[in-house]
């Protein structure tokens, strides 16, 4: 972060400083958990459901923090505004239109933005320090954090923007406002609260559209929904996918046992060799939005293949594939789950067990509204059709994954359906072998880590 007075920090938010005996003391970062301050923190004291930030100022102060923004005095060094995440957002802009020198990069999409995001980083430090997001910090909350975490010297700063309703990616353009915008796709993420897919596609398009004449939007040539924003924006368009027309593209894709991808890269350009690390060819349109990000920064092609060949996972529990002692594979993909992103573990799955036998354990897909028990059934019959062994599906949530893979064909007793967590893992922990392969996926809700990470430890929660 770049160093800013309190003074000029109350200025940025049109806060009062209250108990502040000193207001040209610098803040050096901005946190909202207590376990996060370090000397000249700023502490952001929010009011949640259960517990009140302002009850932790003292222990901020305590830990170093210089002062506390809230929306009441504490007793601490206080500046008090009338809402603090708004005030947060507007502090975030007012740093982010001092980093003249940085590149802001957003990148949407129903699946796989945290990917796409962690690519992009890896293909961005080759050309300048950057800044990127830890996990899913996509929100209102999770993105300032991010944009202050950036100082002078950052040259490329990347950023997740997420959306449960109109105006929230508009909101967070307005915030930091981007240099270049990447659509990954729209699926069926969220729809209880948007209703279609139109609708989605529509919050979505608030990314281009907040584009500028000499900004670049980054979409996947592959959806059809993205296809249509190209009109959305004034900024010029750039295209990435597997079709044969778009700008970045794969060529010659192949995939190992682990389904890492192989392909050569290919950009306006010039063209590059690629192998990824990251498990799963669903990985690929996300390492081509990376690739098209790249270019559009003017990196040579032979240093993105390069810089995408050498991405590690940065993300946990997103196709995390471990081995136990005794020779069990445990994919952990229990992060979050939505239709497409759980079509595409189970691809991986198959390809990964070759073949050994092959264990999905599935949990409920949140948010799908009026289409849940659709999705769900569709699930339950793919799982069969590719011939995956065995089914584990957890919870009554996810109930008609159970209920059509049992329909599909001549299952029965592959199939087997369990309250929760701890009956998953008896069932397991009795069942499972050193000879097989094991895909845990569910909503982050479900807690289905619980089952992987219980799995490697020797089945014990």
């Amino acid at each position: 972060m770049i160093a800013t007075s309190l003074a000029q920090v109350a200025d940025a938010v049109g806060g009062r400083l209250c108990d502040v005996t000193d207001s040209s003391v610098d803040v050096l970062s901005v946190c909202s958990d207590t376990r996060q301050v370090v000397p000249g923190s700023l502490f952001v004291a929010l009011e949640g459901t259960r517990v009140d930030g302002h009850d932790f100022a003292a222990q901020a102060v305590d830990a170093g923090a210089v002062a506390v923004l809230g929306t009441r005095p504490t007793g601490m060094p206080t500046i008090v505004v009338s809402d603090a995440l708004t005030a947060l957002g507007a502090l975030a802009r007012f740093h982010v239109d001092r980093l003249s020198d940085t590149t802001v990069v957003a990148v949407t999409g129903s699946v796989g933005k945290t990917t796409a995001k962690d690519l992009m980083a890896a293909v961005l430090e080759a050309d300048g320090p950057t800044v990127s997001p830890p996990g899913s910090f996509n929100n209102e909350l999770g993105l300032p954090l991010t944009v202050l975490s950036a100082d002078l010297e950052t040259r490329y700063l990347v950023l997740e923007m997420g959306a449960r309703g109109r105006g929230h990616i508009e909101y967070l353009c307005s915030i930091a406002p981007p240099d270049i915008g990447v659509e990954l796709g729209v699926g069926t993420a969220h729809i209880s609260e948007f209703g279609s897919r139109a609708a989605i596609a529509e919050a979505k398009a608030e990314l281009v559209r907040a584009l500028p004449a000499s900004g670049r939007a980054i979409l996947n040539a592959d959806d059809e929904y993205v296809r249509e924003m190209a009109t959305d924006s004034v900024a010029a368009v750039t295209w990435f996918g597997h079709r044969a027309d778009a700008d970045v593209r794969a060529e010659d894709l192949k995939t190992d046992q682990l389904d890492r991808a192989a392909f050569t890269l290919s950009t306006p350009d010039g063209t590059a060799p690629v192998t990824l690390q990251l498990v799963g060819a669903h990985a690929v349109p996300n390492a081509l939005a990376a690739a098209a990000v790249g270019w559009a920064a003017g990196i040579a092609a032979s240093t993105i293949g390069a810089a995408l060949s050498a991405a590690a996972p940065r993300s946990r529990w997103r196709m995390e594939v471990s081995e136990r002692a005794d020779g069990l594979v445990v994919i952990n993909d229990a992060y979050n789950a939505s239709p497409e992103s759980v079509r595409a573990a189970l691809k991986s799955l198959k390809q990964i067990a070759g073949g050994r036998r092959s264990w999905a354990v599935l949990g409920e897909m949140l948010e799908l509204g009026d289409s849940s028990a659709a999705e769900h059934d569709a699930i339950g019959r793919l799982v069969v059709r590719l011939d995956v062994q065995r089914l584990v599906v957890v919870g009554d949530g996810a109930r008609h994954i159970h209920l059509a893979a049992g329909l599909e064909g001549s299952w029965g007793q592959e199939s087997m359906f369990v309250a929760d967590v701890e009956e998953a893992l008896t069932l397991l922990r009795d069942q499972v072998t050193g000879d097989d392969v094991v895909l845990v996926k569910a909503s982050r809700a479900a807690g289905l880590d619980v089952v992987a990470t219980a799995l490697l430890a020797g089945g014990v929660v």
